[in-house]
């Protein structure tokens, strides 16, 4: 998972000192990206130190911000090495970099061009002018399909664990069957709260990701009550199923967050504060239950 481009100045083509200079993370894809979109051009690739995380993440943690990218410009001599004094940004860095600031520090302004790095070259083309579908920003299906297989891995290992541990309580406290069942149940939400949740994500009601999560589990409980024909269950395992397997539905769409369009620092750290106490809680009334309807009903 380390993906790092060494930061620096880099020469993509055989740049002149009066060609642009365009500024972007050392996460390797970010790198990849802008460089194969300017492929049979010659640009300066200005780098910044954002250890490894994509712009738009990077901006708002701060790493891709004013004070990297005036130390950027300054390590590498670019004032001595360009004749112009140009700084062409992605639009996803802005929330990070006061541009009056640079050119007050270093004497280059900074010009925003597209979000996409594949803009790029219909922007150089252009004279430098940014059109508005380049500042329009989707999150289309297919771009939320192809964020889940990340989310997937990142969630496989804790997932494996947390699977062993729900089939061996469950096993130990009703048998193999129970066992089974309750490792399908955990594997469910999991999968309802990290799929399911991020294609329905517009359609879900609500505006924060955890309700969203949230109902995409209770979907799923009553899915799972009805296959595994709970109709025989007695109210506290009931309730325990329908309030364990949201909770978990909600917690990984909730970490969809870090790959949405949708969100803001802010507003992630809002969510956080009442989402995880109130799914932490709802796991804990879940075990209780679970325990009151195993042993005393």
């Amino acid at each position: 998972m380390s993906y790092i481009v060494p930061p620096g100045l880099y020469a993509v083509g055989r740049p002149a000192s009066s060609d642009p200079v365009l500024v972007t993370a050392n996460y390797k894809m970010s790198y990849d990206n802008v460089r194969q979109s300017l492929s049979g051009r010659s640009v300066w690739l200005l780098v910044l130190e954002t250890y490894g995380i994509n712009v738009w993440c990077a901006a708002g943690k701060g790493t891709f911000g004013t004070g990297e990218l005036v130390r950027r410009v300054k390590s590498t001599g670019l004032a001595d090495i360009v004749t112009h004094r140009r700084l062409i940004l992605p639009i996803l860095g802005a929330p990070g970099v006061a541009a009056h600031e640079v050119a007050r520090r270093s004497g280059f302004s900074v010009s925003y061009a597209a979000i996409r790095a594949a803009d790029l070259p219909e922007y150089l083309d252009s004279g430098m002018v940014t059109s508005p579908k380049m500042r329009q920003l989707t999150f289309t299906l297919y771009e939320r399909l192809i964020l889940i297989p990340v989310e997937i891995i990142l969630a496989f290992k804790m997932i494996g664990f947390i699977g062993v541990a729900v089939l061996l309580v469950m096993g130990l406290l009703g048998g193999l069957k129970v066992g089974i069942l309750g490792i399908l149940a955990f594997a469910g939400s999991c999968f309802f709260g990290i799929v399911i949740g991020p294609i329905l994500l517009p359609w879900l009601p609500g505006r924060s990701f955890a309700v969203k999560g949230a109902i995409a589990g209770m979907i799923w409980s009553w899915l799972f009550y009805l296959l595994a024909d709970g109709s025989g269950w007695n109210g506290a395992v009931s309730s325990a199923v329908f309030l364990a397997l949201p909770a978990v539905s909600s917690f990984y769409t909730l970490n969809f967050t870090g790959c949405s369009t949708y969100t803001s620092r802010s507003g992630v750290k809002r969510e956080m504060h009442f989402g995880l106490p109130s799914m932490g809680a709802a796991l804990l009334a879940s075990i209780m239950l679970l325990l009151v309807g195993r042993y005393l009903i």
